[in-house]
């Protein structure tokens, strides 16, 4: 399988190229930026990593990888400037995202090739590359909130002292203010939390208060997000490269789950080779499936402003 990483310069795409290597699942890891220099340094370090960790091929060059790329994997994005209002910042990245849409197109894109979409905001974005590549909604996804859900478990590990891989939990809905932490599934080691040693009434208000304001708060120590992105980003191409059927919180357009429809945004979400397989309504607790709705209403609302500007395709 051949993956090229569009953005792959900057910290989430080289993050993404060096968990992919690390995951030893993908053949071929293509990387592509506006500043090719810095491709070209992100794809030979991680060739010179090549003999400890697995027998790929690392490359860096232009849109011409995107035409035999079984996924394009789409990091690129801008960062908010001082007193900018959130609008303004999805305007300038909705100009910059149609300009790399317009650069696949160019370059046409292989039967059964899943376009993944990282470039926030993330839901809004996975809807255009829907409405302009002209792919079926199956072969469009967004990371959503699987970044989100893995900060989420880590949180609720460290909070207890329990070993991150046991920690079952989810956040759906919108990668962003509205998401959705989903407390009545959550569990560590098949225990419900309620019943595991430590947890208290007060634990969930404050663990989802910092699981949203994660990303804010790596950056302000840190200057940016990288490698748990990556690592997302590597949970779910390793699922289609690999046929997994895993089920991920994973931006789609819906069709009708959870009532649900023409707007992108996480959901249980089986991913295998084609992208989308299917996704499934699990039994959540009303108030979880009103704030799952009321994101789409939110995301529709943004989808709508940012369509009256630049036009739909379809």
């Amino acid at each position: 399988m051949k993956v090229s990483i569009i953005g792959a310069g900057g910290l989430v795409g080289s993050c993404a190229a060096y968990a992919l290597q690390m995951g030893k699942v993908v053949r071929e890891i293509a990387l592509l930026d506006l500043n090719e220099k810095a491709a070209e340094g992100q794809a030979l370090d991680l060739l010179h990593g090549g003999p400890s960790t697995a027998d790929q091929i690392i490359s860096a060059g232009g849109y011409e990888h995107v035409a035999d790329s079984d996924v394009v994997c789409i990091t690129a994005g801008l960062r908010r400037k001082p007193d900018e209002s959130r609008l303004d910042l999805i305007n300038r990245n909705v100009d910059l995202f149609l300009g790399i849409l317009d650069s696949i197109n160019s370059a046409g894109l292989k039967d059964g090739a899943v376009v993944m979409v990282v470039s926030n905001p993330v839901d809004v974005l996975t809807y255009l590359a829907y409405d302009r590549l002209g792919l079926p909604r199956e072969q469009v996804i967004g990371l959503g909130t699987q970044l989100d859900t893995i900060r989420f478990r880590a949180l609720i590990a460290q909070e207890l002292k329990a070993p991150p891989t046991q920690v079952s939990a989810l956040i759906l809905g919108e990668h962003g203010e509205s998401m959705v932490p989903i407390w009545s599934g959550a569990t560590v080691a098949g225990l419900p939390l309620d019943k595991y040693p430590g947890w208290t009434a007060n634990s969930a208000a404050t663990l989802f208060k910092r699981t949203r304001g994660s990303g804010a708060e790596v950056i302000s120590k840190k200057g940016g997000a990288g490698f748990a992105v990556g690592i997302a980003i590597q949970d779910v191409i390793e699922s289609i490269a690999l046929d997994s059927q895993k089920i991920l919180p994973v931006s789609s357009v819906q069709n009708g789950c959870y009532g649900i429809r023409d707007v992108a945004l996480s959901v249980p979400t089986v991913i295998g080779r084609r992208g989308v397989v299917a996704t499934h309504e699990i039994d959540l607790w009303p108030k979880e499936v009103q704030g799952i709705r009321k994101s789409g209403q939110i995301l529709r609302q943004t989808v709508d402003t940012v369509l009256s500007r630049v036009g739909s395709a379809r």
